[in-house]
């Protein structure tokens, strides 16, 4: 069962809770949907198995099934609405009481533009779609196999997400730098010194800012097209969780915000 690794973000959701009490609300609101999420897990894990499948590169999104996910997507919006801001909270409890056609025609449009310009929902739809989906995506990576592309492409060689963080992991005498999707979680290496929303290679056009208070967290930010990426150092702090870290930091996405960078991805708190 591969199903350990939402315990491991809970319990780190946690720690920051208590040692950075500006991100509290933030990470306490983030514990309880990793706690559904590790339970959709558990569920879609034991009605298709855990036997690996190939799937070529690319093609995870090409799997969608609406029978699995919809008896579940209820009770998810549910405990939306009662955990969730106000604003998310409204937007759960509208959803809800729509027909099951309409759910899966929500759910399947995320499902096939993911979080782009192209895909035909309100932000409040797409952000619900992706965090009830994030599972069922992870259990299609984590039962993958497949063959890693050559090169370092700039969003998921699986799914086609983009970055949700970076990461830097031991190797050698230094740190390896990969990139995580913001949906399936598949990570894959990727080049120090290029900018992943443009594939800028300049040095000069490329910054990096930290704060003594996350001395492990980076900001990364491009002058060629103003965007920026956290990554996490494990290298620094290998107790780290890069996907939970990432939320805690925010700081660091005023700091960018304030200079001018717009962040690749969002996360599940909308910074």
């Amino acid at each position: 069962m591969k199903n350990g690794k939402w315990d491991v973000r809970i319990r780190r959701a946690s720690e920051l809770a208590a040692l950075h009490p500006f991100a509290a609300e933030g990470l306490r609101f983030y514990e309880q949907l990793a706690r559904f999420q590790k339970s959709l897990y558990s569920e879609v894990e034991s009605a298709c198995g855990r036997s690996k499948m190939p799937r070529a590169a690319g093609a995870l999104r090409q799997e969608f099934d609406p029978f699995l996910l919809l008896p579940r997507f209820s009770p998810f919006l549910s405990l939306i609405e009662q955990i969730a801001p106000p604003p998310l909270s409204r937007s759960a409890r509208e959803l809800g009481v729509q027909s099951g056609s309409q759910w899966q025609e929500t759910l399947a449009k995320f499902w096939d533009a993911g979080l782009g310009p192209e895909v035909n929902l309100d932000p409040a739809g797409a952000l619900l779609s992706w965090i009830f989906l994030q599972p069922y995506a992870e259990y299609l990576a984590d039962y993958t196999e497949w063959t890693a592309p050559s090169g370092t492409p700039s969003v998921c060689p699986l799914c086609g997400g983009k970055p949700q963080v970076g990461a830097l992991r031991p190797e050698g005498d230094g740190g390896k730098r990969s990139l995580i999707c913001s949906l399936c979680g598949t990570e894959w290496a990727y080049r120090r010194m290029v900018c992943p929303a443009c594939g800028e290679e300049d040095v000069h056009k490329l910054s990096v800012y930290t704060a003594k208070e996350f001395s492990h967290v980076r900001v990364e930010a491009c002058e060629a097209c103003h965007s920026y990426i956290k990554t996490v150092d494990l290298t620094k702090d290998g107790h780290a969780v890069p996907v939970v870290d990432e939320l805690a930091t925010i700081p660091l996405n005023l700091w960018a915000t304030e200079h001018g960078y717009l962040k690749l991805q969002s996360n599940f708190l909308g910074i």
